[in-house]
């Protein structure tokens, strides 16, 4: 029995390393379609004492898109709760605490798919970028997620309006 014990107290800090078994985790768990609106010249949040922030920025590429006069919207969850959307060329922040966490990002369409993941450590203090891309090419739909340098995070989100994102109910 005392044998057991200890084994399970060295094996503690392994299992609580092992990531979930479903990766998907990291979205949301409800299903949730926002409706968004995007304003113009809205200035970056400020940084809350003891908090970090992660900037959501979807880059369209173009001005209209994908050219066919309808564009996806990109929704995002952080550790299992939708946190908001990106319209076309757009941004959001949002506060996290310090810690590892996990970011989802999915395609809010019928007709397109797609969900891309990712996982970090935020510093209390520091600001993290993501960008998402939709790339349509002939019969090829891809969205990408991937960390950015936060000059070129804060140039996007100085160019772009700032997405405000409402469930749909």
């Amino acid at each position: 029995m005392k044998f057991a014990f200890a084994l399970l107290l060295l094996a503690a800090p392994v299992l609580a390393q092992t990531p979930t078994a479903n990766p998907l985790a990291a979205c949301g768990q409800s299903p949730v379609n926002f409706k968004v609106h995007l304003k113009d010249g809205q200035n970056p949040p400020q940084l809350e004492p003891g908090k970090a922030l992660v900037y959501f920025i979807h880059d369209a590429g173009t001005r209209y898109g994908v050219g066919f006069g309808a564009y996806p919207t990109t929704k995002f969850a952080m550790d299992g709760k939708w946190v908001g959307a990106d319209h076309g060329n757009s941004w959001f922040a949002v506060p996290v605490d310090p810690g590892v966490h996990h970011a989802c990002a999915t395609l809010q369409s019928s007709f397109f798919g797609g969900t891309e993941l990712a996982h970090f450590m935020a510093v209390a203090g520091h600001s993290y970028y993501y960008r998402t891309r939709f790339v349509l090419s002939g019969s090829t739909e891809l969205l990408e997620l991937e960390r950015i340098d936060s000059d070129q995070g804060r140039y996007l989100a100085m160019s772009y309006p700032m997405s405000v994102a409402t469930p749909k109910k």
